[in-house]
């Protein structure tokens, strides 16, 4: 059994020390939020915050996020108060299908933590995350859009 502090919270979980964090998230601890979109770091659906970075949690191994605070997309608004960035998304319709959308929302999130004001080559370098759908635009306009709100 190991500690894993995700929104604030404490959970004991058992699971392989090699196992994703992504399983461990949805399956050990019942946040089914964070996405399994390709397994390989790709695609971005599962991405979450570790210690304030973003982290694709598919490749990362729950043993290596003990004794670090995790963020999901259900802990990203506080309280009943949405995240400036999930504010963005409705306003400026963003999802389309919503699959990728908890990981994208989460990769924005984390640049606008470390570059507030981002032009948009920021935006292509750093969020890398894939919409099927195609709503890139609407991304585009939805990150400027908080980093302004």
């Amino acid at each position: 059994m190991a500690s894993l502090k995700i929104n604030g919270q404490t959970f004991e979980v058992d699971a392989e020390p090699d196992t994703p964090l992504l399983w461990v998230i949805r399956e050990n601890v019942g946040l089914t939020g964070t996405k399994y979109g390709c397994g390989i770091a790709q695609c971005g659906a599962c991405t979450v915050h570790v210690d304030g970075e973003q982290v694709r949690s598919c490749s990362m191994a729950f043993s290596d996020a003990i004794g670090k605070d995790i963020t999901t997309i259900e802990g990203l608004a506080k309280g009943d108060v949405p995240h400036r960035v999930q504010q963005a998304w409705v306003k400026h319709d963003v999802p389309q299908c919503g699959y990728c959308q908890s990981g994208m929302i989460m990769a924005v999130a984390a640049l606008l933590q470390n570059i507030p004001k981002p032009t948009d080559a920021d935006i292509d370098l750093a969020i890398t995350n894939i919409c099927r759908c195609g709503t890139f635009q609407q991304v585009r306009e939805a990150i400027h859009a908080a980093a302004n709100a």
